[in-house]
């Protein structure tokens, strides 16, 4: 199984698979296991951890087919991607033609090149600033 495209899907949408089934996914993701590992630790058959991954991979691409929740993130994802790209081209344009805004534009770009992980982390528990 192609790991790749299921991964998106597996990371939106795992918490509506059954505990049986996280289980597997864990193991199969997280820890990169092969189907023959899985079964050993889980011992059960190599082809039910495949069916079980088969089905897992089925039910992933159901949802996404009826919320289009990863395909709404890869748009969002894009266009954020874009609108900060024309806005770093503006602040370079706009360095050239008013030299004398250098600085305010050089704290401009800083805020694109900033990385929020943390701050979206706090707003993400609650703890706001």
């Amino acid at each position: 199984m192609d790991k790749i495209p299921f991964i998106a899907l597996w990371d939106a949408y795992r918490g509506l698979l059954t505990e049986t089934q996280r289980e597997i996914t864990d193991l199969y993701f997280n820890l990169d296991l092969t189907a023959s590992e899985i079964a050993e630790q889980k011992g059960v058959t190599r082809q039910g951890v495949s069916e079980c991954l088969k089905t897992c991979k089925k039910q992933l691409e159901e949802y996404e087919s009826k919320l289009h929740f990863c395909e709404l993130l890869k748009n969002i994802s894009l266009q954020t991607s874009l609108m900060i790209t024309d806005a770093c081209k503006f602040v370079q344009a706009f360095k050239i033609r008013h030299p004398e805004f250098s600085d305010d534009m050089d704290k401009l770009s800083a805020i694109f090149d900033s990385d929020y992980s943390e701050e979206v982390e706090r707003a993400l528990s609650g703890k706001g600033n």
